[in-house]
């Protein structure tokens, strides 16, 4: 299941790619990461569940530090010991799903949310 020709990303060309794809990731300590902030612990449970639910269906797992408030994922590919595609590609899917807002999408037929603390579960970039 391991890709041993996979191309290992430069820290240089890993600020590249996520100052253009990811502007919400950063890189630190061999890790590209971010931190999602949440509405308190229904809503951390929920962006965990997301991101392990979406890890498992890449078989490529995260790191996870959760909070009352927060979440931290952070990526690396262990077996090319550095960042590859793999990492930039689960990212933006991760990013895609914690921060779907339905009701900003035009023509979407969900209203997303309400605009009520009662039912704020994520705080949104």
């Amino acid at each position: 299941m391991t890709d041993t020709n996979e191309k290992i990303y430069s820290e240089e060309e890993v600020a590249e790619k996520l100052a253009t794809e990811l502007p919400n990731w950063y890189f630190e300590n061999g890790w590209i990461r971010r931190k999602y902030k949440t509405s308190g612990w229904k809503g951390t449970l929920m962006v965990v569940n997301t991101v392990g639910h979406l890890a498992e269906a890449a078989w490529h797992h995260p790191d996870i530090s959760a909070s009352y408030a927060f979440v931290i994922v952070k990526l690396t590919t262990h077996s090319a010991k550095g960042i590859t595609n793999k990492d930039f590609e689960l990212a933006k899917m991760i990013e895609k799903v914690v921060q779907w807002q339905p009701a900003k999408e035009e023509a979407s037929p969900f209203e997303g949310t309400p605009s009520d603390p009662r039912f704020k579960y994520i705080k949104y970039d």
